[in-house]
């Protein structure tokens, strides 16, 4: 059996409470150190290295991820049990491995060069100190002007005033860009088109500081050039990268889904569908639904007024089959053009803000509870 990473009593943990830290490899063999220092490099940690366990214990006891050699295996038998061992070896016939895998109580047995790309996220996990995913919450559109993009950016704003470390991602390439709605159209930073090469993994921190930062979150928008597609992979990758940073992510997303978005809705937590309260909204709202239904499965319905004769929030919602966010109000202002180009939420005050703390603080309440 041809093994390239395999269990071998529960998976290693996160860097304990989000923290960063240093992984430990064991090891004399030359050829197999350099590897893995490699394999470090390439995931942005640098690591502490031993022949076998370090004299001064505090090493292996604290080490968020812990590398063993085959040839190491025999002198870290009589170590103390700890999670987040891995035994990393490169002879897949040789079946006396999970026999030393289970003595020196590795959590995986891992062959090179198999398991590289595995051992690589193992790494990058410990180097970015990934601690609780961000709350990503998606919203859409029942129909063509619901006012979406507005309430993605009022959300966003809400949780960057609230001090949250927050993402606006903009996943609709033919919106006009989140950025304009914004006002930072000209911001320096990347955006989608850069990460359409992307494989594998992204990481968090390097794609934080390389998006604009506009009103204290950072926002991944599409720039005004011709390309208008990113692979699956890459959308995958890099809100993956987004979340692992975690705070909050707000995605803004088109009402058509591809295998793009796809990857998308099957990374979010909540999804606000919004609806005007009119019938042929409803209508195209339903089929909207269905249709994200199918990959989200935690979908709310966020009404916005006026309302057309018989209809209110929760018989808009009654007719969806979709548990009520709430209503979205609509404030005048944001229906003028305007030249300070505030974005939506800004203030704090207003009946929008409202909906957006009120709505956070039941999510942030939610997630917590999960």
């Amino acid at each position: 059996m041809e093994t390239v990473a395999a269990a071998v009593t529960h998976d290693p943990p996160h860097a304990a409470g989000g923290r960063q830290g240093k992984p430990l490899i064991l090891t004399e063999d030359a050829g197999l150190l350099d590897d893995l220092l490699r394999l470090c490099a390439a995931a942005g940690a640098t690591p502490e290295v031993h022949h076998g366990v370090p004299e001064h214990r505090g090493s292996w006891e604290s080490a968020p991820l812990v590398l063993v050699g085959d040839d190491a295996a025999r002198r870290v038998r009589g170590a103390a049990r700890r999670s987040g061992v891995v035994l990393v070896g490169r002879d897949q016939d040789d079946s006396g491995v999970w026999r030393r895998a289970v003595e020196i109580g590795a959590d995986h047995v891992l062959m090179l060069p198999d398991g590289e790309q595995w051992l690589v996220d193992r790494i990058a996990d410990v180097a970015e100190g990934v601690g609780r995913p961000a709350l990503t919450v998606g919203v859409i559109g029942g129909r063509g002007g619901a006012g979406a993009s507005t309430l993605a950016c009022a959300l966003a704003v809400t949780s960057a005033r609230e001090g949250l470390r927050t993402l606006l991602v903009d996943a609709d390439p033919l919106g006009g860009g989140l950025d304009v709605l914004l006002g930072g159209e000209s911001a320096d930073g990347l955006r989608w088109p850069a990460f359409a090469a992307s494989r594998g993994r992204v990481g968090g921190g390097a794609l934080e500081e390389s998006l604009p930062r506009l009103h204290s979150l950072r926002v991944l928008s599409w720039d005004r050039g011709d390309c208008v597609a990113v692979p699956p992979q890459a959308v995958r990758a890099v809100l993956a990268a987004a979340r692992r940073r975690g705070g909050t992510v707000v995605v803004d997303l088109p009402r058509r889904i591809d295998d793009g978005v796809a990857e998308v809705l099957a990374q979010l937590d909540v999804g606000l569908l919004v609806v005007p309260a009119e019938l042929r909204a409803v209508a195209a709202a339903g089929r909207v639904a269905a249709a994200v239904g199918m990959v989200l499965s935690d979908l709310r319905v966020a009404v916005r007024g006026p309302y057309a004769p018989g209809l209110d929030d929760r018989e808009v919602a009654r007719l969806l089959g979709l548990p009520l966010a709430g209503e979205v109000p609509v404030e005048s202002a944001l229906l003028r053009p305007q030249g300070s180009r505030t974005p939506p939420g800004a203030s704090g005050r207003g009946p929008l803000a409202r909906f957006c703390r009120e709505f956070w603080e039941r999510a942030v309440l939610e997630a917590g509870a999960a």
